[in-house]
């Protein structure tokens, strides 16, 4: 039950985004459809469970006063992976998240969790913290990727349901720190009722 508990709290309970408000710089760039939204989430999951994992793994070696250049050392490496992979097979998704995929090594989402977590738990916790919390992160820009897309272009993964243009601000910069607003201030009103 514990282990299903560090799973869900990236969800509901310490949602990334919604609830702790970190990741903002990706959160707010790169949601302009939900495919984005998705793509850059689940190469943020893939980051956090490595590096969690590897953390997790030589926590006992490292010396405390190189502990956070180690753990961003770690971070980088899983970060170059996930680039280059995605260069390489999908250039499309790439080409559109541009910079921010780098920009995962100083996330303070990735960063935090291997310091608070992976650092001080087994490899099977830290694994699930780092799965649960970066699909929480996942979804979290997906969603808001998707009401942009909704909102901006009457489309979703691409495909057109609603004829015209949108209200296309909602596509624009101000439409995601909008979006962000009303999708915090629901998700608060519905854990204010349940």
């Amino acid at each position: 039950m514990n282990q299903l508990a560090n799973f869900t709290k990236g969800f509901i309970k310490e949602n990334p985004v919604f609830v702790l408000l970190l990741g903002m710089c990706p959160a707010l760039g790169v949601t302009t459809s939900a495919i984005n939204g998705l793509g850059m989430g689940l190469a943020t999951t893939f980051v956090l469970v490595m590096s969690n994992l590897v953390v997790s793994l030589v926590k006992n070696f490292i010396p405390d006063k190189v502990r956070i250049p180690s753990f961003i050392v770690i971070i980088a490496s899983f970060v170059t992976i996930v680039e280059l992979v995605m260069q390489a097979y999908l250039p499309a998704l790439f080409e559109q998240l541009g910079l921010f995929i780098p920009l995962i090594v100083v996330n303070c989402i990735v960063l935090g969790r291997a310091e608070a977590f992976a650092s001080k738990n087994t490899l099977l916790s830290s694994i699930i913290d780092g799965l649960g919390m970066g699909l929480g992160f996942a979804f979290a820009l997906m969603l808001l990727g998707g009401v942009r897309e909704i909102l901006g272009s009457g489309a979703i993964f691409g495909l057109k349901f609603l004829q015209g243009d949108g209200m296309l601000v909602f596509v624009l910069a101000p439409g995601a720190f909008i979006a962000l607003g009303y999708l915090i201030a629901l998700i608060n009103r519905l854990k204010k009722t349940a």
